[in-house]
């Protein structure tokens, strides 16, 4: 009797196990989702941190530094974030790295100290407002495993990137001794400032091979049809005073005369929120865009070092020197803009314009860009659809500010095209079909010729 009783109990237990067993099939293991939730990949944290870079930046540079280097932070800011949070999602290929983290740890946490940890290296000073932001950011996630593990694993994103960048040429004692001469670059009114930061010319680039590999062919001839025009374009569109300029120019020519870099991370921030990116296309979008910003920085000035080109002012000032009757001389000319202190060929706004635009291009698969810009100097905000139409207005309010010519704009603008599609061939790639694909546009991106 005892063993029939025993036998029963056994095989009304084996059948309430398989009932067991279907009924969490069924509805799936929730004890277990509520006990592990998924680690915490907020992409707002990259933003926030964004904005972060971006005034730490401007507090140790100066709001307004006549220089690509702020570029050159947000691109290590950004690849040390874009590797801590796909170094653990594995969408897309790391930057320069092999590492990998566990699945289980926290994108969001791991982005936050990869950025808070490359600022803190190279801005000590502001280790107070980066401490205190940091612990506000660690706050919002919870605590538990994935946190802890997405901060060890960004503390070594960091620790990679600051390790690539030791002895990559930065504040080297570069100087250039290039002496005055008819097209030769000399400082200009109304500071006389020196070539501001020409190390920047000979910084080993992040995606690049060297400085010198889009190296575009010098600037035209003095005594050339091409470099007439040029001038005396910049002499009627560019001039303070008396210029044929419209009103929608000079805004234009205002609109993009403050500090590009961050007018295009608003721009990321902006895009990226209201398309919904989720943390890792978030990432990639900064990284790419900034790494190809800072390459073509580098570009730019290599250019400007090598050619040692004058600018417009120099050029209309003393056009009794240079040689060709197609220009006359007006030595009290002045550019609506402030001249910046460095060469004018090439131009590193279009450059890295030029840039940003195609690797945004590459990354959506559409020259449709869909970008709101806004300008720290006219107040304004402007919603570019078209890539083309963005570098078409980069070109033309370089020329309208009178601070650069228009060969040193175009040209500028089609090596950070060539630079936005090596960024892309080369890194930044899909590692599995759910990544977003790079489908570069055929189009040419940078128009030529007068302006349109």
């Amino acid at each position: 009797m005892d063993t029939s009783r025993s036998r029963g109990r056994a095989a009304i237990g084996a059948v309430t196990a398989l009932l067991l067993l279907a009924l969490t099939a069924v509805a799936g293991p929730t004890a277990a989702a509520e006990s592990h939730p998924p680690p915490a990949a907020d992409p707002a944290a990259i933003r926030d941190w964004n904005v972060i870079a971006t005034d730490t930046i401007s507090t140790n540079l100066g709001p307004t530094r006549p220089s690509g280097q702020v570029v050159i932070w947000h691109g290590f800011v950004s690849a040390a974030v874009y590797n801590a949070v796909v170094g653990i999602q594995r969408t897309y290929a790391p930057y320069k790295w092999r590492a990998r983290g566990p699945s289980t740890a926290s994108p969001e946490a791991a982005a936050v100290t990869a950025a808070h940890r490359v600022l803190l290296t190279y801005f000590p000073a502001s280790q107070a407002p980066l401490d205190a932001a940091y612990a506000d950011s660690l706050a919002k996630i919870p605590d538990g495993r994935a946190k802890r593990q997405g901060v060890a694993f960004g503390e070594r994103a960091a620790d990679h990137l600051i390790e690539l960048r030791e002895d990559d040429g930065r504040f080297a004692p570069v100087e250039f001794t290039a002496a005055p001469a008819p097209g030769v670059w000399r400082p200009t009114p109304p500071a006389h400032l020196p070539f501001i930061d020409p190390w920047l010319g000979t910084l080993r680039p992040l995606l690049l091979t060297s400085p010198a590999q889009f190296r575009p062919g010098g600037p035209p001839a003095l005594s050339s049809a091409r470099y007439a025009q040029d001038v005396n374009e910049v002499k009627t569109m560019g001039a303070r005073t008396g210029s044929a300029r419209t009103a929608q120019q000079t805004e234009t020519a205002r609109f993009f005369g403050g500090n590009l870099a961050m007018q295009f991370q608003s721009a990321f921030r902006d895009h990226t929120a209201r398309h919904h990116l989720n943390i890792a296309d978030t990432a990639r979008m900064f990284a790419a865009g900034n790494a190809s910003a800072t390459d073509a920085v580098v570009t730019a000035w290599d250019a400007k070092l090598h050619y040692g080109f004058w600018r417009p002012i120099t050029a209309i000032q003393l056009a009794d020197t240079d040689g060709n009757p197609a220009t006359d001389a007006d030595p009290q000319w002045q550019p609506l803009g402030v001249t910046p202190p460095h060469p004018d060929y090439l131009s590193g706004h279009t450059t890295v314009a030029g840039a940003v635009i195609r690797t945004l291009t590459g990354i959506l698969g559409t020259t449709h860009i869909d970008l709101n810009v806004p300008s720290e100097i006219t107040g304004t905000t402007r919603h570019y659809e078209e890539a083309r139409q963005f570098n078409q207005d980069m070109i033309n309010a370089r020329v309208w500010a009178g601070i650069h010519s228009r060969t040193a704009d175009v040209v500028g603008c089609r090596a950070g095209t060539r630079i936005g599609v090596w960024a892309l061939t080369h890194y930044f790639s899909p590692l599995r079909p759910a990544g977003r694909h790079a489908m570069p546009p055929a189009q040419q991106l940078c128009p030529h010729g007068s302006a349109g």
